[in-house]
């Protein structure tokens, strides 16, 4: 697998999709050693650009993705991650997808997605 991970200062999106129904979770951004460290524990990680520092989903609140399929596209610069979702919710939102807000055409949102759980309940009060 040769991914080009030069069109973005180092990084490629990584869409996270349920393995098992197809459903999009999250999207977050790999560098290689993000890629290496996927591959090798077999748990999901990322490379937090607000941190600039690896991170492997779930380490703070337990919501683990574990490594299913990985699968590239066409161009070699984007990744689409099936997973397998340990815990009830990807998203820091306490909602089981990060893609629980539905954008009418005039621009209005609304909420399609459950709650799963309270984000104060597993971060505290610190904003993940």
């Amino acid at each position: 697998m040769e991914l080009d991970f030069e069109k973005e200062h180092g990084l490629i999106p990584a869409i996270v999709q349920d393995h098992a129904n197809g459903e999009i979770l999250m999207l977050g951004f790999m560098n290689r050693e993000a890629l290496e460290k996927t591959q090798q524990t077999g748990y999901v990680t990322f490379f937090s650009r607000s941190r600039q520092r690896l991170w492997t989903k779930g380490e703070t609140s337990g919501q683990k993705l574990l490594l299913r399929e990985l699968r590239t596209d066409c161009d070699q610069d984007a990744l689409l991650v099936r997973a397998e979702l340990e815990g009830g919710a990807v998203c820091h939102e306490g909602y089981r997808s990060c893609f629980f807000r539905k954008i009418a055409r005039d621009g209005s949102e609304t909420v399609v997605g459950e709650r799963v759980f309270a984000p104060e309940e597993l971060y505290g009060g610190k904003k993940q």
